[in-house]
């Protein structure tokens, strides 16, 4: 018998009634004869009111304790949709992260899944159940305490949950008909994108495009398991996320263009006047390493000549803002630079496709169509399948909508978002 595991997004699980139809997409696949392994998010917009409630307590809530007050979120969705599936006459057990065996690191808000233990989970299948998984959350090898995997992590543990069982696929299910070219809030035109790359999903996810969750992306590629991402409000076919050589063998012909992305959920940090020596950025970057800041694009200035100093940029989460700045103060004795500044202020607008490996010209279409839209650009990154630039956080719907236009990407219809608030 196959294995799936399914994944619902909060938007799917807003209400009562999203729960019951939740509950019965479910039991219908279980009818169809698949097994069926379900991970759940918080509510609606549950965990960004528990933020906001655990902010109006303090403005610096303990890691710890903010993980133990967001994870309430998956708690109640596992148990309310296990009681719906029970209504509909199926037996469905309800698991936290760690009673489903997501064993993590001990880093909390952020954890990182180092190990699965589905022991619980296998015996609920063999059982005739249908297993039920708070997602986003998992539990310290180390400290025994509950972390959680930061935004997005319901994805991941999904993911997770399929690799260790041996699931066929892993199915998200979320509030819009799988992967469009563009976010359809900001670009109603977006065009639906039925196959898709690890690689280019992965840029595509790095660079903020909100449909699927980096880590969750990497670990698919990792153990080869297909991602089907899909609308719950709907049975449209969604978008397959695979390995290049697989869809090569499907003969999908990919498209020169994937998509366009953008994230607003960046700051742009600056050292000014670092002494042009050997080891100075090394010192910068293990600083920031060794605070558990992820930072993106970086960009070193020319050094100038009268001074033999230059200036470092480089974008890291707003979140992770006042511990860079921070961290960086602590190094100002050490190395000598004259101040940090930083700028919330931002976008990061991306295009992305695995084409431009062997197209010529893509780079000069891209800045010619932010320059049609009056749009400066403030640092450039680049990969092989990727041009990423920092923009006014202003500018951001002008960008995202003329690149996207440029390459030929606008549909003729108008993209269904059925749900959620993209908050």
């Amino acid at each position: 018998m196959a294995l799936i595991v399914q994944k619902y997004g909060g938007s799917s699980v807003a209400d009562a009634a999203g729960i019951k139809r939740v509950a019965k997409r479910i039991v219908d696949t279980l009818k169809s004869g698949t097994q069926v392994v379900v991970v759940v998010s918080a509510m609606g917009d549950t965990t960004d009111e528990l933020i906001d409630l655990a902010n109006q307590v303090t403005p610096n809530p303990p890691g710890r304790e903010l993980d133990m007050l967001l994870t309430a979120g998956e708690r109640i969705s596992m148990a309310v949709l296990a009681m719906a599936i029970a209504d509909l006459g199926v037996e469905a057990r309800s698991y936290t992260g760690s009673q489903a065996g997501v064993i993590t690191d001990s880093v909390h808000g952020k954890a990182r899944i180092i190990d699965v233990t589905p022991g619980r989970i296998s015996e609920a299948l063999a059982a005739g159940a249908i297993p039920i998984v708070a997602g986003f959350q998992g539990v310290a090898q180390a400290t025994k305490d509950i972390t959680t995997l930061g935004r997005g992590g319901s994805d991941t543990t999904a993911v997770a949950l399929a690799a260790a069982l041996g699931a066929d696929a892993c199915e998200i299910y979320t509030d819009v008909d799988g992967i469009f070219s563009a976010d359809p809030r900001r670009v109603p035109k977006a065009q639906h994108v039925p196959y898709i790359t690890y690689e280019e999903m992965m840029e595509l996810a790095a660079m903020g495009a909100k449909v699927l969750h980096l880590r969750c992306v990497e670990y698919a590629r990792r153990f080869n398991l297909p991602i089907h991402v899909r609308s719950s409000f709907s049975d449209r076919v969604g978008t397959w996320v695979m390995s290049d050589a697989v869809l090569k063998e499907k003969k999908v012909e990919q498209p020169i263009i994937s998509g366009v992305a953008h994230d607003l959920s960046e700051a742009k940090i600056t050292v000014v006047g670092v002494p042009d020596k050997p080891g100075n950025a090394a010192s910068i970057f293990e600083a920031i390493a060794n605070a558990n800041v992820n930072i993106d694009m970086i960009v070193q200035n020319v050094t100038t000549t009268a001074t033999s100093s230059t200036d470092i940029t480089f974008t890291c989460p707003k979140t992770d803002r006042e511990m860079a700045v921070k961290t960086l103060e602590a190094l100002k004795p050490t190395i000598g630079f004259n101040s940090v500044e930083f700028d919330e202020d931002i976008a990061k607008v991306s295009l992305i496709g695995a084409g431009m490996r062997s197209h010529p010209g893509v780079s000069a279409s891209f800045f010619r169509a932010l320059a049609s839209a009056d749009v400066n650009i403030e640092a450039i990154s680049t990969s092989e399948i990727r041009i990423s630039v920092v923009i006014r956080a202003g500018q951001t719907d002008a960008a995202v909508q003329a690149v996207h236009t440029a390459f030929g990407l606008d549909g003729s219809g108008e993209a269904v978002v059925y749900g959620g608030t993209g908050r």
